[in-house]
């Protein structure tokens, strides 16, 4: 059996085992090294991992991990609703419509999918259900939406890549943002045609002192994206100083000035980001031993070669990936499948003609789908443990919210406009 056989058939195998994913990748590089005919020493091993996460941009993932999980249980995501509703309320559907403006903003603070649907979803999944929204479909909603959360900046996925690609992680914050505009734009349009379909009735429009009022309450969650993002585009700090900025910054808001936090609470949740944090590194570090298996075997050539061997057109070229990458979305963690699959596609995606910024943004948009994509579709199950529906029966109310988030993805990857216009 060849190396590239039992490398892959060992990680289908630890995977249908529901080994996670960090292991399965690690034990898949080890019985490789072990069973195929391969000059590939042990202390690679522990070479690889320990140089994966000795890096200072990978710095900004537990901090933006924190500072997500700070702002999410710190009485943020109430207020940043009650603004959306205060402006969009009293359209057809626009308590959903608000629940994804929710999501759009928060994602600005989490850089997660999964934590983005979990802080918005607890509020908003019920509350639609009050104001009599069917819960499958808000369910589905807050699913979908949740997706945005690692397109637009700060994305721990985008952070990932960059380090991966070595392209610069500021145009790669950059070029999410209207992307990320896009996907929340097409999820409010289904939310509006289905309000209308159910002729769901709206609230009554608010005044401008509520509205006002509303702001005022909310004014620090709204200000953290303008001093985070702004930062970083003006040149004050790099996307890992943000991150930590992001932290202290959250912990003064919920803690000092919401005091929706105790110390208790706080100590808590860093506890739970050092966990969340521990888990993805596993993640980079045992990814990155795959993927130095998987170039000295020069796999990714060979996969090169075949694509190619395929067609040599740009046009073509994108339809392959994008189907290849929904389909591995499916099935493997999104940060494993960028550190995997970024050397293999990238140095031909590059030879196609295509800026590595845009390719970063098709690839984290594709895979961003793949959180609402069963079987390991993350936001699916998160979703699904807020409104205690089943995964079989969400997973058939999500389609209209997946066959939206395609279309999207499809006009991102042939229009590279959206992607590189703020670049």
């Amino acid at each position: 059996m060849t190396p590239t056989f039992i490398l892959f058939g060992l990680l289908i195998i630890f995977l249908l085992l529901s080994v996670p994913v960090g292991f399965a990748l690690l034990l898949a590089s080890l019985g490789t090294i072990v069973l195929a005919d391969v000059e590939i020493p042990f202390s690679i091993l522990t070479q690889v991992m320990v140089t994966a996460n000795d890096s200072f941009p990978l710095m900004a993932i537990p901090f933006f991990i924190l500072a997500g999980v700070l702002m999410g249980r710190g009485g943020v995501s109430e207020r940043l609703l009650n603004i959306a509703n205060s402006f969009v309320g009293h359209y057809r559907g626009g308590f959903a419509i608000a629940a994804v403006l929710t999501a759009m903003f928060f994602s600005a603070i989490s850089g997660s999918g999964p934590a983005t649907v979990a802080a918005i979803g607890s509020i908003m999944i019920p509350e639609m259900v009050k104001r009599g929204y069917k819960k499958l479909f808000a369910t589905a909603l807050i699913a979908s939406a949740g997706t945005i959360g690692i397109v637009i900046p700060p994305s721990i996925p985008l952070v990932i890549y960059g380090v991966s690609s070595g392209t610069s992680i500021g145009d790669l914050f950059k070029a999410g943002v209207i992307p990320g505009i896009l996907m929340g734009g097409a999820l409010m349009l289904w939310a509006y045609i289905h309000a209308k379909k159910e002729n769901y009735k709206p609230d009554s429009k608010a005044t401008w002192k509520e509205r006002l009022h509303h702001i005022n309450r909310g004014k620090g969650a709204l200000l953290m994206p303008v001093v985070i993002l702004g930062g970083i585009y003006g040149g004050i700090f790099t996307p890992t100083e943000a991150a930590v900025i992001a932290v202290v910054y959250g912990l003064i808001l919920s803690f000092f000035i919401y005091r929706e936090l105790t110390w208790k609470d706080t100590i808590a949740l860093f506890y739970d980001s050092a966990v969340s944090t521990g888990s993805i590194m596993v993640i980079v570090a045992a990814a990155a031993v795959f993927g130095r298996i998987l170039t000295l075997e020069q796999i990714p050539n060979n996969v090169a070669a075949t694509m190619l061997s395929l067609s040599d057109n740009p046009i073509v070229f994108l339809l392959l990936v994008n189907i290849l990458l929904i389909i591995v979305g499916t099935f493997m963690e999104t940060i494993a499948a960028v550190i995997i699959l970024t050397p293999i596609l990238l140095p031909l995606s590059t030879q196609m003609g295509i800026d590595p910024v845009h390719f970063g943004i098709i690839m984290i948009v594709n895979l961003s789908i793949g959180f609402i994509t069963p079987p390991l579709g993350m936001n699916l199950f998160v979703a699904s443990s807020i409104s205690n529906i089943k995964i079989v029966q969400l997973s058939k109310g999500i389609v209209p919210g997946f066959i939206t988030l395609v279309i999207v993805l499809f006009v991102i990857t042939y229009i590279s406009w959206f992607s590189l216009v703020l670049v």
